[in-house]
C-alpha cells in the first residue's frame, strides 16, 4: 500500500513540474519512484523516506546543473550565437517604410519583415536601424545611433 502512495506522489509531482519551468520538482518525483521501489520490496517507512531524500538530492545535484546549462541561449552561455539569436544587435537598412504594423528591411542581404520597437516611430526607406529582437519572421527594430561608415 505504501508503494502505491509513493507512486501517486511521484505522478502528482511530475504533473506539478509540467506547470513550472524550473526543472526542480521532477527530481522529487524521481525520488518518490525510488521510494516506491523500496516500499514494494517491503522496506520500513524510515528507509523509504531516506531513499526518497537521497535519490532526490543526488539527482538534483547531478542533473539540474546540466539541464540548466543546456537551456541557456548561446549569448548567455558565452558560445557563438547562431540563427535568429545572431540577428539581435545587427544593423539593417530600411527598404519599405517601417512603422508599428508594416515594413521591410534588409539584413545581410536578406529581406525581413520589420516593425518599430515602440510602435510610435516611423523609419523611412534608406534609414539604418538596429534589430532589437526577432519575433517569428519579423524583426523588431530601433533607430541605429551609430554613424554611417
Amino acid at each position: 500500500m505504501e508503494a502505491v502512495l509513493w507512486v501517486v506522489l511521484a505522478v502528482a509531482l511530475a504533473i506539478g513540474e509540467a506547470f513550472t519551468a524550473t526543472f526542480l520538482i521532477i527530481f522529487f518525483a524521481v525520488g518518490a519512484l525510488a521510494a516506491a521501489g523500496v516500499a514494494a520490496l517491503g522496506a520500513p517507512l524510515l528507509l523509504q523516506v531516506i531513499v526518497f531524500a537521497i535519490v532526490s538530492g543526488l539527482s538534483l545535484a547531478a542533473l539540474r546543473p546540466l539541464i540548466l546549462r543546456l537551456q541557456q541561449s548561446s549569448g548567455e552561455s558565452g558560445d557563438t550565437m547562431f540563427g535568429i539569436e545572431a540577428l539581435e544587435g545587427q544593423h539593417g537598412l530600411v527598404l519599405e517604410e517601417v512603422a508599428a504594423d508594416h515594413g521591410m528591411i534588409k539584413i545581410d542581404g536578406e529581406m525581413w519583415q520589420a516593425r518599430s520597437f515602440d510602435g510610435a516611430e516611423i523609419y523611412p526607406p534608406g534609414e539604418r536601424v538596429r534589430i532589437i529582437k526577432v519575433k517569428g519572421n519579423t524583426a523588431i527594430v530601433w533607430r541605429d545611433e551609430t554613424p554611417n561608415l
